[in-house]
């Protein structure tokens, strides 16, 4: 299903930053996220008022949900809707700074729900700057009556971007290999949700096993791979249209397929007979390239931003460990040397990056480092963290973490290694990859 979204800005109210303040006004309400120590801040999210109980009750949910998206991130701290005091808010007229100011609040976000007559809804939000008595941003969006949740993503969106500086990244989606029953007839399956959870569905049946599923640059094709007792492919799946096909029949097992960053190609593994290559597919003329041919374990292919270069793990030095490769296979070498195993790496959407799993001994971490190998850091440590996948804005990694006698679950982190929480989908789950932002 292609949702469509429409986006206006409000007359004589567009986007803008705070004009300049006399010496007695504070400083506009933002968050410095590089901060090493992040205060949240509180934030009144009121419940989008309406003309009728059905517009008021809409509003209300869209309002959870970004107070839900916004605490999650951890820069912001939602007040308590039952310390309001002004509860009555009009989208036309400014509000009574003095009420929102007495309950602590530094910024205002209230809004309207109303349907036009084709059905649609449209959703009007203001973001108002307390300390300052001044508005920050009045927009409008209109959408069909499913996509409500969507509103509520970009409006989410919309506000992190004024207030950190930093792009948005909630009106997205997460596909992931949901996985039940017993180890021993483990059913893995193909699905999808949004970013905070909501709207789960299966793409396949739990016929066959899935994994390492990735998303183009386009969210609404993927790239999996399906174990059949017979055979292992990567596929291509159409989220749109349901269509699936594969990539072709290869002598050995393939896997870890991922999409370079404009789409056109896929680069996965290759396995036969113990060793492990890395190639590329054309997805026009599907010609095939072998980047790797050192023997050894050569697997989990990721590109860069610019699609220039691939980062993956290899075992070519006695364990593995992270290299870089041009994106024709030339100039292979090691940016990793610490102790460990270091797998699964995938660059980071911004470039300044790459997120990876590491093993020590029998502790798994999810750590990032630079590009060139230099600031190793370690943002997470359990008993089995792995396979890192980065938010479209460079700043959060979703992962799975298992703990002892328990299934999978998924988890994020802020690059700094603060605000580290489960992902709000309670059945097991593994493997996940974030889409960039929907359009």
């Amino acid at each position: 299903m292609r949702f469509r979204l429409v986006i206006a800005v409000l007359a004589g109210l567009a986007v803008a930053a705070l004009a300049p303040h006399p010496a007695a006004f504070a400083a506009p309400v933002e968050i410095d996220i590089n901060h090493g120590d992040v205060q949240p801040l509180p934030i009144a999210i009121s419940p989008f008022n309406g003309q009728d109980p059905k517009a008021s009750g809409l509003g209300a949910d869209i309002a959870k949900v970004i107070s839900a998206n916004l605490q999650r991130s951890g820069f912001f701290r939602p007040l308590d809707p039952t310390s309001f005091i002004d509860r009555n808010l009009d989208i036309s007229v400014q509000p009574r700074f003095e009420d929102w100011r007495a309950i602590n609040a530094q910024a205002l976000v209230n809004g309207q729900v109303s349907f036009d007559a084709d059905g649609r809804v449209r959703v009007d939000f203001r973001l108002w700057d307390v300390v300052n008595a001044q508005q920050l941003l009045g927009l409008q969006f209109t959408a069909t009556p499913e996509d409500w949740r969507r509103v509520a993503h970009k409006i989410s969106d919309q506000i992190y971007e004024r207030l950190t500086g930093q792009d948005g990244y909630f009106d997205t989606r997460i596909v992931f290999v949901a996985e039940s029953g017993g180890r021993a007839n483990r059913v893995k399956r193909l699905a999808i949700m949004d970013q905070d959870g909501a709207n789960p569905s299966y793409l396949t049946d739990g016929g066959y096993i899935v994994m390492t599923p990735r998303f183009s640059s386009s969210s609404q094709e993927i790239t999996y791979m399906a174990l059949r007792r017979d055979s292992a492919r990567v596929y291509l799946f159409n989220i749109e249209t349901g269509r699936q096909e594969s990539l072709g029949s290869f002598s050995g097992m393939v896997f870890a397929p991922r999409f370079s960053p404009d789409g056109s190609k896929v680069a996965f593994s290759v396995d036969r007979g113990g060793n492990t290559d890395i190639f590329s597919m054309d997805l026009r003329s599907r010609a095939t390239s072998r980047l790797t041919s050192d023997p050894s374990i050569d697997t989990s292919p990721s590109y860069s931003p610019d699609g220039a270069k691939l980062v993956f793990n290899s075992d070519r030095g006695g364990s593995p460990q992270i290299y870089i490769m041009n994106a024709d296979g030339s100039n292979q070498h090691r940016i990793s040397f610490g102790s460990g195993r270091y797998t699964t790496p995938v660059w980071s959407p911004k470039g300044d990056f790459i997120a990876f799993t590491k093993q020590t001994g029998s502790t798994f971490h999810i750590c990032v480092m630079r590009p060139d190998g230099s600031d190793e850091r370690t943002l997470t440590t359990s008993y089995l963290d792995e396979g890192p996948t980065w938010a479209p804005n460079g700043r959060v990694i979703m992962f799975s973490r298992e703990q002892p006698g328990r299934g999978p679950r998924l988890w994020t982190v802020d690059i700094s290694g603060r605000n580290e929480q489960p992902v709000p989908y309670a059945l097991s789950a593994s493997d996940p990859a974030w889409s960039p932002l929907l359009k």
